[in-house]
C-alpha cells in the first residue's frame, strides 16, 4: 500500500494580513497502513498554527479529527472545518490537504474497509464524534504502532460499531474548479467578514459581478450569497471552537444581531446555533 504526495449587511472590521504557512509532507503514512490482521490503525501528530499537510491520498480509508484545536480539511471540490467534536471522513483514493487553522494535536484513523456497505460512505461525509469514540481513537492513537494485540483488536471492533452510528452533519463548503472563482473562494474562505457585496469580491478578482454570480451558478449550482452563508457558517464553526460568546460571534461575522445570526444557522444546518455550536 502506497501513500502519494501529489444578508445582512456586516460592518467592515480590520482584517490581520494573512501570516506565512509552512507546508509539509505526509508524516510517515506507510508506517501506519491497515491491513487484514490489523484493519484499523490510528496515529497522532501535533500541528502549529498555519502549518499545511501537503495534498496526498491514500490506499484505505480515513477519519480526521483534533483532539484540540480546528483543522482545515480540503479535497478538490470541498473543504471542511473541524472542530474536536466533528471528524471528516475520506474515503480511499481522494487527495486531501490538512491545514490547521489554530495549533492543534490531531488523530488520524485508518481504516482497510468502511465502517459498512453504505453509499454514504463513498463520499466524505462529517460525522459527530461522540465522547467514546474520541476515546478509543485516542487510545489505538497510544498503542505502538510496530507490535499487534488484542487491545487493538478490541478497539477497532469498537471503533467500527461506533462510527458506523455516528451522525452524519450537513457541514463543508464546495469549491469550484475554475482557477479564478477558486482564488476568490479560498478568500472569502480565510476572511469572509471582508466583503459583503458581491461587487466588492469581483472587484478583487479583477471581474464583473455578473460573471462572477455566473461562475458561481455554472461551478457550484448556488448563488454568491448562499455560497457565503457556508462560509459565514464554517468562520462561526471556528469562533465558536474558540469559546466565543454569541453574541460576540454574530458580531465579527457582521449580523445586526444575535437573533438574525441564529436564524442563518437555523436555516442553514436545521438546528439552533446553541445546539450545532455547543460541543465545537
Amino acid at each position: 500500500m502506497t501513500d502519494r504526495s501529489h444578508p445582512l449587511t456586516p460592518a467592515k472590521p480590520r482584517v490581520p494580513a494573512p501570516r506565512a504557512r509552512t507546508s509539509l509532507p505526509p508524516l510517515d503514512p506507510r508506517r501506519y497502513a491497515p491491513t487484514a490482521e490489523r484493519p484499523a490503525r490510528a496515529k497522532e501528530r501535533r500541528m502549529a498554527h498555519h502549518m499545511d499537510i501537503q495534498a496526498h491520498h491514500h490506499e484505505w480509508g480515513q477519519l480526521v479529527f483534533s483532539f484540540s484545536g480546528v483543522v482545515r480539511v480540503s479535497t478538490e471540490r470541498h473543504t471542511f472545518l473541524v472542530p474536536p467534536s466533528r471528524a471528516v471522513w475520506i474515503p480511499r483514493g481522494v487527495v486531501h490537504a490538512v491545514t490547521a487553522v489554530e495549533r492543534c494535536d490531531l488523530r488520524t484513523l485508518y481504516l482497510l474497509e468502511p465502517p459498512s456497505a453504505e453509499a454514504c460512505w463513498e463520499g466524505c461525509r462529517v460525522l459527530e464524534v461522540s465522547p467514546l469514540l474520541r476515546e478509543l481513537v485516542v487510545a489505538l492513537a497510544a498503542l505502538s504502532a510496530e507490535v499487534a494485540s488484542p487491545r487493538e483488536a478490541w478497539l477497532a471492533a469498537l471503533i467500527r460499531d461506533e462510527l458506523a452510528q455516528a451522525r452524519s452533519l450537513r457541514l463543508g463548503v464546495d469549491l469550484p474548479r475554475d482557477k479564478r472563482l477558486r482564488r476568490l473562494c479560498e478568500a472569502m474562505l480565510e476572511a469572509p467578514q471582508r466583503h459583503a457585496r458581491l461587487e466588492d469580491w469581483a472587484a478583487e478578482a479583477g471581474a464583473s459581478a455578473r460573471t462572477i454570480s455566473r461562475l458561481f451558478r455554472q461551478e457550484l449550482g448556488s448563488s454568491y450569497a448562499q455560497w457565503r452563508q457556508q462560509a459565514l457558517l464554517a468562520h462561526a464553526l471556528r469562533l465558536a471552537a474558540r469559546r466565543h460568546p454569541m453574541q460576540l460571534i454574530a458580531a465579527e461575522l457582521g449580523y445586526a444581531s444575535p437573533s438574525a445570526f441564529s436564524a442563518m444557522v437555523t436555516r442553514t444546518v436545521g438546528m439552533p446555533p446553541r445546539k450545532f455550536f455547543e460541543q465545537a
